[in-house]
């Protein structure tokens, strides 16, 4: 089956940050699964409203009103990390925030593909309280998405989705690799012509670091990236305050450089 109408919803993750393009942007898992998309039909049109350090539920409020107008015929979801990763975190609210997402798009006729979250503990060690939240939270996503027909890419129980090599520096964005990976699970789960499973291929094994080199990351990513996150929050400020959409109209692929 081909698509004529992309369009992508979410946050950072899906704007692309840690994969950077020529011009000094960002291009993604989106841009790239756009890019697959275009191989199999090269009028297939896409839209990519994710802005940086969005909720799920401003996903649902401030997005999904925009894609509904442009009529997609394939739609991804990608949202709830930027919840999940704060105080106040509520599984079910943010859920229900998605299965809304998942309900509208459906309802308009868009196959809608949507994942869970990997194991952030096995990420960053500093994270490891936080894989029960995880837990909740990929559990309601898998009922909404059964409800909702939405295909489900399921992350958490692939060891290598955790490597570090999948991840930027900032352990929060996907590296070029990782953005990659992501975007050929998602061709695969569309069934794209030339894509199987071979995304969920480990990658080859690294040495392990000694203790001291790896208590040194920490700390440096401690002071690099993570000081920097928490005093965001205690002043009530997003990474993505007064950003809007990159892409928010429907318009022609571009083929980006092959990675």
């Amino acid at each position: 089956m081909s698509y004529r109408r992309y369009v992508a919803l979410g946050d950072s993750q899906t704007e692309g940050l840690g994969d950077h393009d020529d011009a000094g942007g960002h291009r993604g898992w989106a841009d790239r699964l756009a890019e697959h998309l275009a191989r199999v039909d090269p009028g297939v049109r896409y839209a990519n409203l994710a802005v940086r350090g969005r909720l799920a539920a401003q996903v649902r409020d401030e997005q999904l009103p925009a894609a509904l107008e442009l009529r997609p015929d394939l739609a991804t979801v990608m949202a709830g990390m930027n919840d999940l990763i704060r105080p106040g975190f509520d599984a079910a609210e943010v859920a229900a925030a998605l299965e809304e997402t998942f309900a509208a798009l459906t309802a308009a006729g868009a196959r809608v593909v949507s994942v869970t979250f990997p194991d952030l503990g096995a990420i960053t060690p500093l994270a490891r309280p936080l894989v029960p939240r995880v837990l909740d939270l990929n559990a309601r996503i898998e009922k909404a998405a059964a409800r909702h027909g939405v295909t489900l890419i399921d992350t958490f129980p692939l060891a290598f989705v955790t490597d570090a090599r999948m991840w930027s520096s900032d352990r929060l964005h996907a590296s070029p690799v990782g953005h990659a990976r992501f975007a050929a699970a998602f061709a695969h789960a569309l069934g794209l012509p030339g894509w199987d499973d071979a995304w969920m291929t480990p990658l080859p094994a690294l040495p392990a670091p000694a203790a001291w080199r790896a208590v040194a990351a920490e700390a440096r990513w401690l002071a690099t990236f993570g000081g920097p996150w928490l005093g965001r929050r205690l002043r009530g400020r997003s990474s993505g305050d007064a950003r809007t959409a990159k892409r928010p109209l429907l318009t022609p692929v571009v083929e980006g450089p092959s990675v």
